[in-house]
């Protein structure tokens, strides 16, 4: 039993450090995909929100998701406890486990959700990038990761009205990609679109990233870490059986990620004559974001099907928000992680027996209740603080007038 609680402890805080490292493919993919004038400020950003989320999700939004499991905030708060409110626990055993009874250390739990909040957030730094003053975007950041995150985290993971419809989503096409995706949509409205994007007849105009490669490299960070965000929602490895599952969620994680690259690929090929290079890389992320909601109950051959639903749909949808709905997301993770995390969850009926009127449900609620609770969160802050960067300071680059440092001085 020692044996097996180490071991299961172990693969979660692995799993963990493999999506915290996500972090850096997000920076990377951005910081690639941004002019660069602006690339400092996408690192501060992605640094700043990643601990922003840690500090909030201890504080508070762990005991929103989990409150039956509020021990954890020990040592920040050594007396505080939802006990100590007069509120009732779930937990049965206080020293391991986590509410649906997987035997590892409750430290090992909190940090392979918190990265999964981290993760959340940074895909609303990638739809803002270019035009977001800092300041508020930290502000929106605290909301998002203590408290709208968790309520709806809570909702499928904590054995909220979800959890209990039968909802399915294994490791958060919904609740972590649907939920990010959303709240980057309220943003980017309210925030509006970089200057020179669009011409005055509303034509498209392109904005070139900084660095290719760069962006590439944190595809390939992100496929990496996407094999913990997965793999470690297994939640264990110390048997037969969860071995087992743990291999097929690897196996399909990848082979879906194969599926989008290669779709996009493809009909970047066909339509325009040329092989889009940030096309197949959001091919990959959308492949993988499909497959996510469950990726261990297809066959692998299906896992790449999924995946290449997800590339083509990726596709589509980022032409359809830049060029019908003039809505600028300089990195598409509003397709990625929003459109595709709504095919991800509602592909599982064909994999399991899931009901696709739940599933329906679960999609709705998510993105309904994230944009509205994101919309009014930006439009209170914007109030106060302006959330937008001026003509002249997007002109010369945030680099210069938030961070003071610049990526690369000599441009």
């Amino acid at each position: 039993m020692e044996i097996a609680f180490a071991l299961d402890t172990f693969y979660a805080v692995m799993a963990g450090a493999l999506v915290m490292f996500m972090a850096a493919g997000f920076t990377m993919l951005e910081a690639g995909l941004v002019q660069k004038k602006d690339v400092s400020e996408i690192v501060t950003k992605n640094i700043g929100l990643y601990s922003i989320a840690c500090i909030m999700y201890l504080v508070c939004g762990f005991m929103v998701m989990y409150p039956g499991d509020a021990t954890i905030i020990s040592g920040v708060l050594p007396e505080f406890s939802l006990a100590s409110l007069g509120l009732s626990t779930s937990l049965a055993n206080e020293d391991i486990g986590i509410p649906y009874g997987m035997a590892y250390s409750q430290q090992a739990d909190f940090f392979f959700q918190v990265v999964f909040v981290a993760t959340a957030m940074s895909i609303v730094s990638g739809a803002v990038a270019g035009r977001m003053k800092l300041v508020p975007f930290f502000l929106f950041a605290v909301v998002l990761t203590g408290v709208i995150y968790p309520i709806q985290g809570y909702w499928n993971w904590g054995e909220g009205f979800l959890n209990q419809m039968g909802y399915s989503d294994y490791a958060g096409s919904g609740t972590v990609h649907l939920c990010g995706a959303a709240a980057a949509l309220a943003v980017a409205l309210v925030l509006g679109a970089r200057n020179g994007k669009y011409a005055a007849d509303g034509t498209s105009l392109p904005m070139p990233g900084s660095n290719i490669p760069m962006a590439a490299l944190g595809v390939w960070i992100l496929w990496l870490g996407w094999f913990g965000f997965n793999g470690g929602s297994e939640l264990a490895i110390a048997s037969e059986g969860s071995a087992i599952a743990v291999s097929q969620v690897f196996l399909n994680t990848n082979m879906a990620a194969c599926g989008g690259v290669v779709t996009a690929i493809f009909l970047s090929l066909i339509l325009t004559g040329k092989m889009d290079v940030t096309m197949a890389m959001n091919g990959a992320i959308a492949g993988l974001v499909a497959i996510t909601a469950n990726p261990l109950d297809p066959s692998a051959g299906v896992a790449v099907l999924i995946g290449a639903s997800g590339g083509a749909l990726v596709y589509f949808s980022i032409l359809f928000f830049d060029k019908r709905l003039k809505i600028d997301d300089p990195v598409g993770a509003i397709s990625a992680h929003g459109i595709v995390g709504i095919l991800g969850v509602m592909v599982v009926p064909f994999s399991n027996d899931a009901s696709f009127v739940i599933q329906f449900i679960g999609v709705v609620s998510i993105a309904s209740f994230t944009f509205i609770a994101s919309l009014i969160t930006i439009l209170v802050i914007n109030k106060f603080l302006p959330i937008r960067a001026s003509d002249e300071e997007q002109y010369e680059g945030l680099d210069k007038s938030e961070i003071g440092v610049e990526a690369y001085p000599e441009f």
